[in-house]
């Protein structure tokens, strides 16, 4: 099939390189150039570096909501428009010009977990199970017809970062499936069950502080979910660190005391948490262990 792709982060690269083992992509559609960094250096988005790998024309429109970016298209003449984490709401002009539509690769099960952070709300959420979706795509948000899922198990201390590398290579192995049948005329678009319908929005830095009245399993899934940005923090020994890696434990006690040193466990609202990896303010990433060598931390101190 002739295709153009739109996608812009890390997670559409994987179905990105899919397609052009298999399909002709005609071009690829990404987000403008940014700057990244202190520095503000500007820099490509992963889907234009992988495009120009693979020698595939890249356009930058601004927005696709302009006759200039609908000519542009038009002109690559695709038999679908297929989209991964593009970061534009495409116009029903656009959605209606390809001959079998405009598929998308969504990172959850619809309807499930439509919007922006569906990966880490899974994670945040202690879900067990999740997975991608194909859908053809509307003019609502993650509201079109399933075209096929493909699900996955989530491990118990899995990442969100960990699942977001599983689920982009999932996302390409499906849009392969979902295209040969879309091709041979072996689907039926399904419609989403509106009463199954969840919504997610853009994580920020106010979902990092740790509170550790809340249970040790829910403090779990925070710092799963929120890595690897933005973070769970919390301020251990009179420092304000960053909270990378942890695991349950099998102790208890007040919530918010720290019940061992070597190693680091601190009680919760419901048994404790063991802090592997953490990154104290203006230090790099450490072992408890270490971080524990150079403070003045010991049982029975509390971190509320």
């Amino acid at each position: 099939m002739r295709i153009v792709y739109m996608g812009t982060p890390d997670f559409a690269v994987p179905p990105l390189r899919a397609l052009a083992r298999v399909h002709e992509v005609a071009a690829v559609f990404t987000q403008p150039d940014k700057p990244v960094g202190r520095k503000q250096i500007l820099s490509p988005p992963d889907v234009k570096v992988c495009a120009q790998e693979l020698g595939l024309p890249v356009c930058q429109p601004r927005s696709m909501k302009t006759e200039e970016a609908l000519a542009q298209l038009k002109a690559y003449a695709p038999e679908v428009i297929v989209v991964a984490a593009y970061g534009q709401i495409l116009p029903k002009a656009v959605l209606d010009l390809p001959r079998y539509g405009c598929v998308n690769i969504h990172g959850s099960l619809l309807p499930r977990y439509r919007g922006a952070a569906p990966i880490q709300q899974a994670v945040l959420n202690g879900d067990k199970v999740t997975g991608v979706t194909t859908m053809l795509m509307d003019v609502g948000l993650d509201t079109g017809d399933i075209l096929m899922k493909k699900e996955t198990p989530i491990g118990e201390n899995e990442t969100a970062s960990d699942l977001f590398d599983r689920l982009s290579v999932l996302g390409g192995e499906l849009i392969l499936e979902t295209l040969d049948a879309l091709e041979k005329g072996r689907l039926t678009p399904q419609k989403q069950d509106e009463s199954l319908a969840t919504h997610t929005s853009k994580i920020d830095k106010s979902r990092c502080p740790l509170d550790f009245a809340r249970s040790a399993r829910q403090l779990h899934d925070q710092i799963r979910g929120l890595y690897a940005w933005p973070i769970a923090t919390a301020v251990i020994g009179g420092r304000r660190v960053k909270i990378h890696k942890a695991r349950l434990s099998q102790q208890s006690g007040k919530p918010g005391t720290v019940l061992s040193v070597r190693p680091l466990v601190i009680a919760c609202g419901e048994g404790a948490i063991e802090i592997l990896e953490l990154q104290p303010e203006g230090k790099k990433k450490m072992t408890a262990e270490a971080f524990a060598a150079g403070h003045a931390l010991k049982a029975g101190d509390s971190v509320l």
